[in-house]
């Protein structure tokens, strides 16, 4: 007889839009259960841009306190990490237009550094010029790629040539210090203000619920479980990697959980073969250090702590049968999503 299987319940992969207004890095609960936030002076923060990038506002938001660390690539904010030029790296890892960044999961996973935080935040994309510079004057944009393709529709309305650079910020610099009169820039309301350019229209991406997921990184601390008041919902992360049996493996991931009545937030399979690439590359933390190559990845964040019996009992079971497992973090849960205005 057929045994009976029944998936875990996977809620959606980002929040329902509560607007909130501002988050930081330390985490405790209030009485009513709530979240409270308490920022810590002094905290550097890389990030990927020039100043008035969205990752920057990102870290402000959950750091008011902080000093970011502008840094050229995503590699070299979890560099700047590694090499005590900062103490957090922050990156952005899904949207709701594009889904989850794999090229940023997959950077994780090629260095030893730990999932501290999280934190969600609505995107608003606004038209940037010179001062005094009139649409009609305008004859191409420069942004990030993404930020071009947001907002496709608004450029395709004013017949503007979309050009793409390194960031939106980026972007922003670029026009001002260049003094382009016939260019505009895609960027943040607040990108407009550190730079003194005009916002011509607010607004201008394609779809209005545009929320971007961010995580914040920082170094492990050996043997120490990162610890939560009881009113607040940790949020695990880990990764299973495996070489062949990719179905068998999924179906044997999900069972653990299911029989353990532990909800997922996030599942995503990453067969890299399958778009002609190669192997993603993982650290193994717990051995000589080496990066392993695997063709299957999956990535898997779940309500609970491995400090619950109950958890370290799933986590146990699925290293049993998979090739690697490595936890990438375990923190507060934030089901919010903030407001950059």
């Amino acid at each position: 007889m057929a045994s009976s299987f029944k998936l875990p319940n996977i809620s959606t992969p980002l929040p329902i839009p509560t607007r909130k207004s501002r988050l930081s890095v330390a985490v405790v609960a209030s009485s009513n259960g709530s979240l409270k936030h308490h920022g810590t002076p002094g905290l550097r923060i890389a990030f990927q841009g020039s100043t008035g990038a969205y990752s920057e506002f990102a870290a402000k938001t959950a750091c008011p306190d902080c000093t970011t660390v502008p840094c050229r690539s995503f590699a070299d904010a979890i560099t700047s990490v590694e090499r005590d030029r900062a103490d957090r790296a922050i990156l952005p890892v899904e949207s709701t237009l594009e889904g989850t960044t794999l090229r940023n999961y997959d950077l994780l996973l090629q260095h030893d550094l730990s999932i501290g935080q999280e934190i969600s935040l609505f995107v608003h994309y606004c038209l940037l010029a010179m001062p005094g510079v009139r649409e009609a004057e305008l004859r191409r944009v420069i942004s990030h790629p993404m930020a071009l393709a947001h907002c496709g529709r608004a450029l395709s309305r004013l017949g503007l040539h979309g050009e793409p650079v390194e960031d939106t910020a980026g972007a922003v610099e670029m026009l001002r210090s260049g003094r382009m009169l016939d260019t505009a820039a895609i960027a943040s309301p607040r990108a407009a203000s550190i730079y003194g350019l005009d916002v011509l229209a607010h607004g201008i991406q394609d779809e209005n619920w545009n929320v971007t997921r961010f995580l914040i990184l920082s170094k492990p601390q050996p043997h120490r479980t990162p610890v939560l008041p009881k009113s607040v919902n940790a949020k695990t992360s880990i990764v299973v990697a495996h070489r062949g049996g990719s179905m068998v493996v999924l179906l044997k991931v999900l069972s653990a959980f299911s029989s353990r009545s532990i909800n997922l937030t996030k599942l995503e399979v990453n067969n890299p073969s399958l778009d002609g690439k190669g192997p993603v590359m993982i650290l193994d933390v717990r051995g000589r250090g080496t990066l392993r190559s695997f063709p299957h990845v999956l990535y898997v964040d779940f309500l609970g702590t491995v400090a619950d019996p109950n958890v370290k009992d799933a986590v146990d079971e699925i290293s049993a049968f998979s090739e690697f497992v490595r936890i990438l973090g375990c923190y507060a849960a934030d089901p919010n999503v903030y407001d950059l205005h």
